[in-house]
């Protein structure tokens, strides 16, 4: 029997069809295959996209948006936000209006054009979290800005243009609707216990065992209660932090440790898995919060978004996430 399934934080309904449920070789995944050409994100290519705005690996006596880089990131060529400019908040009747300002930056995770980041070695995967936080912190300097939209998308059906791994950054004016209902529910439910929601389900989860995928000293990668789709993942600092910029080097390699194994065991059991993974964190500038915990979803593109999910809020998964985490925690990897 189809079971109803509500979220704690946000207070969505989820929709957990039984009748529907599939085995991970019963996922069709588009397998692209690349087509070769010209690709503005490889070394010697550098010229081709604007000057870099941070850098690993290439010396200092080494000339910049040059090769010799292990990382590197990028404003984006055809951003979505532009910095130059001002808000010029408006209004119109019943409704506003403000200019398109922001940040839209490209981070190029690795040289190797034919890598995947889910098989990227933990200190080459590290380097790319420790230049999230770096650009955030430094993008959180501009009081135009928000907050800091941190999210890969990996796959063509994913939404990824460029075959080259990278993930990116957008610098918001505004709150994202998202993040903001996170932070009422979170914040209703502190209210109410006076305990983080996050803190409680990593609490819970760990004690029952049943949607644990893996866990290290620092983290912990789950299968929500109510997930949107199948072998959709949380991976969560144990210890309460609503700041991901908080991290030290060491937290930095333990949470690459945790992601790659993460990753791998997805990938082991759909290869090819298109998926988006996105940063939760606090708002920039914010003090710290007892009632939010930063963390990353990841969300595998296997499900479609139709006229029932876009008419109600519901989505409807046709896997049980204790039946996701059993197959993600049998992966040979």
């Amino acid at each position: 029997m189809p079971e109803l399934r509500k979220d704690p934080i946000l207070g969505r309904w989820i929709i957990i069809a039984r009748e529907r449920s599939k085995r991970p070789s019963d996922f069709a995944v588009d397998c692209h295959e690349s087509k070769g050409g010209f690709c503005p994100l490889c070394p010697d290519n550098e010229r081709t996209t604007p000057p870099e705005v941070l850098v690993y690996g290439r010396s200092h006596s080494q000339q910049a948006n040059t090769p010799g880089w292990q990382l590197r990131v990028v404003p984006n060529k055809y951003p979505a936000l532009v910095i130059e400019g001002e808000l010029d908040k408006q209004g119109e009747g019943l409704y506003d209006r403000m200019n398109g300002i922001g940040a839209h930056e490209v981070v190029i995770e690795s040289p190797d054009h034919a890598a995947r980041f889910s098989f990227l070695p933990p200190q080459q995967m590290m380097l790319t979290f420790r230049a999230f936080k770096e650009r955030i912190a430094d993008l959180s300097k501009d009081e135009r800005f928000s907050y800091v939209m941190v999210f890969k998308n990996n796959g063509r059906a994913a939404g990824a243009s460029l075959e080259h791994s990278h993930s990116q950054l957008v610098a918001l004016p505004v709150m994202p609707r998202m993040l903001v209902s996170e932070l009422d529910g979170s914040r209703q439910y502190y209210s109410y216990k006076e305990r983080c929601v996050f803190c409680d389900i990593i609490r819970q989860e760990m004690q029952q065992e049943v949607r644990v995928v893996c866990e290290n000293s620092r983290f912990v990668t789950l299968t929500p209660f109510a997930p949107r789709t199948p072998f959709e993942m949380w991976v969560l600092p144990k210890k309460h932090n609503s700041s991901y910029i908080e991290q030290d080097e060491a937290s930095l390699a333990d949470l690459a440790g945790i992601f790659s194994e993460t990753l791998r065991r997805l990938d082991a059991c759909i290869p090819g898995i298109p998926y988006n993974f996105v940063l939760h964190t606090q708002p920039l500038r914010s003090r710290p919060l007892e009632h939010y915990h930063w963390h990353f979803e990841i969300v595998p593109k296997l499900t479609s978004i139709a006229g029932f999910e876009w008419g109600t809020g519901f989505y409807i998964n046709p896997m049980p996430p204790e039946d996701a985490c059993r197959y993600l925690r049998e992966a040979q990897i």
